[in-house]
C-alpha cells in the first residue's frame, strides 16, 4: 500500500507522503519498485496496492500494460485522475478477492500489502491464480525484526515464514532482502530508537489492550505530529537518502529492512503444498 494520502490529504502512515514521510522510507519504497522494474519484461503487469500510483506509473513502457489495483476508492480515483494519460489502468478491488480472470497477467507485484492481511494466504492464492504459468510474482514486505511498530501491520514475516507462505501456491520461490548501505541502516536504527522512547510513555501497554480500530485511529492522528516534531530533519530530501542507497541481497539478517521475494510456477487450485501433503497421508 504505497500511495501517499487521501483526497483530503490525511496521512495514515500507510501511504508515504512527499515532504512529510522520512526520506529513508520514501527511498525504500522507490528502491523496491526499481528492483521489480529491473526484472520485468514485456507483457501485462498487475500492481496490487497501487495507492496513488506514483510507483505504478514507473512500470509502464511501450512493451507493458499496467493495471493498478487498490482497495481504497479515494486512492484508486486519485491514480486514475493523475495517470490516466500515462498508460495506467486502475481498478478498485480487494487484493484477496480479485475480480480478474485466471492466468491473465505476466507479472504481479505486491509491494507492502501482504502484511495487512490477517489471512495472507488468501492474497497469495489470488496472486497465483491470476498469474500466467510462465509469469513471475514479486513480493515486498517488512522484515519482522526490523519493522517499526505499526497497527496496520497485522501479519509480519521473517524470511522462512514468507518462503513457506509463497510455496503454498508457487512451485519455485526465492526470498532475499532489500538492504541498505550502513549510513541508511544507522538512520533507520536511530528512528526506531526514537520511536521506542515515545512508545515507552505507554508503560501500561494500553495500545495493545484497546480495540485495534481505536489504536489505528490514534496512530493515524498522532503520526503527523510525530513526523512534524520528531522527524522534521529526516524528511524533505534533507538527509540525501535515495533509492540508490538500497540493494537486493541474498544475505538477510535481523537488520535487513525489507524482504524481497520472487515466486514463479503458480500452482493450480487444490495443489498447494499443504493439500499435497494431506493427500499423501
Amino acid at each position: 500500500m504505497q500511495a501517499a494520502q487521501s483526497e483530503k490529504g490525511r496521512l495514515t502512515g500507510e501511504r508515504p507522503q512527499q515532504g512529510v514521510t522520512p526520506d529513508s522510507l520514501l527511498a525504500l519504497h522507490d528502491a523496491g519498485y526499481q528492483s521489480i522494474l529491473a526484472r520485468l519484461g514485456e507483457g501485462k503487469v498487475l500492481d496490487l496496492g497501487c495507492g496513488e500510483g506514483f510507483e505504478t506509473a514507473g512500470l509502464v513502457s511501450e512493451e507493458r500494460v499496467v493495471l493498478g489495483v487498490d482497495y481504497s476508492p479515494e486512492a484508486a480515483g486519485a491514480t486514475r485522475g493523475r495517470f490516466a494519460g500515462a498508460g495506467v489502468v486502475v481498478a478498485c478491488m480487494d487484493a484477496a478477492r480479485l475480480g480478474i480472470a485466471p492466468r491473465s497477467f505476466d507479472w504481479v507485484c505486491s509491494s507492502h500489502i501482504i502484511e495487512h492481511f490477517v489471512d495472507p494466504d488468501s492474497h497469495v492464492a489470488e496472486m497465483a491464480r491470476v498469474l500466467k504459468s510462465t509469469g513471475s510474482a514479486f513480493v515486498l514486505t517488512p522484515n519482522a525484526p526490523a519493522d517499526f511498530e505499526n497497527p496496520f501491520h497485522v501479519h509480519l514475516f521473517r524470511r522462512d515464514d514468507l518462503r513457506l507462505a509463497l510455496e503454498e501456491h508457487f512451485a519455485s520461490v526465492w526470498v532475499g532482502g532489500l538492504d541498505a548501505v550502513p549510513r541508511v541502516k544507522e538512520d533507520l536504527a536511530a528512528r526506531r530508537a526514537k520511536a521506542a522512547r515515545v512508545l515507552a510513555i505507554d508503560f501500561l501497554d494500553l495500545r495493545h489492550r484497546i480495540p485495534r480500530n481505536w489504536y489505528t485511529t490514534i496512530y493515524t492522528h498522532m503520526l503527523p505530529l510525530a513526523y512534524r516534531f520528531l522527524a522534521r530533519s529526516d524528511s524533505g530530501g534533507s538527509t540525501g537518502i535515495c533509492a540508490e542507497d538500497f540493494f537486493v541481497t541474498d544475505q538477510v539478517d535481523d537488520t535487513t529492512p525489507v524482504l524481497f521475494a520472487v515466486a514463479t510456477e503458480p500452482r493450480e487450485r487444490g495443489t498447494s503444498a499443504t493439500t499435497r501433503a494431506a493427500r499423501g497421508r
